[in-house]
């Protein structure tokens, strides 16, 4: 089914595209770092729990490392969707946040997107805003809350042009700049 939005920049028209995410990019899982296994050196990487409190829905500057040495960690890439895979509440679990940098480890509880051919930051943006409350009833669990990246794959998401994603990634990246900047002023 395919879709128009009410509010759009001016130089694009026609409709948005409806699919599910299984048919835009594949789905995996992170492998196990912990808190006590971070290092003031060494590789950079993300715990899941780093989702909540230290990032948004674009990740440029990784916070954590580690020196972990294991063969079967897992390796996120610039442009993957990142979501956790549990939480205290279903509303929590619900966030995305699109890595910017190649190489970074991912920690265990973290569900990875790697889009094939849309951009990872309008995935983001898109399922922190209008799929957020989608994704929170999908979750499961009473005082563990779990989402697993086979419900993901179901998701129906509404997809513009690559370069209407694009333009619209950028102006929401660039809001947030500016966000962050007035916070920290204040």
């Amino acid at each position: 089914m395919n879709k128009v939005p009410k509010l759009r920049f001016k130089e694009f028209s026609g409709a948005w595209e409806e699919n599910i995410l299984k048919n835009l990019g594949s789905f995996f899982k992170g492998s196990g770092i912990s808190k006590a296994e971070l290092s003031d050196d060494g590789r950079p990487c993300i715990l899941y729990g780093e989702l909540y409190t230290k990032y948004g829905e674009v990740i440029s500057n990784i916070v954590s490392r580690t020196n972990l040495k294991i063969k079967n960690l897992v390796s996120g890439n610039k442009n993957d969707v990142l979501i956790p895979s549990s939480g205290e509440t279903a509303i929590d679990i619900s966030t995305a946040s699109c890595l910017q940098q190649d190489g970074v480890l991912l920690g265990g509880d973290l569900n990875v997107f790697r889009p094939h051919e849309v951009n990872g930051i309008f995935i983001s943006y898109e399922l922190n805003n209008s799929k957020r409350k989608e994704i929170a009833k999908i979750a499961q669990g009473a005082s563990v809350v779990h989402i697993y990246n086979e419900q993901l794959k179901k998701l129906k998401v509404n997809i513009p042009t690559k370069k209407e994603q694009q333009k619209i990634a950028n102006f929401f990246s660039l809001i947030d700049k500016k966000n962050r900047k007035a916070t920290r002023k204040s």
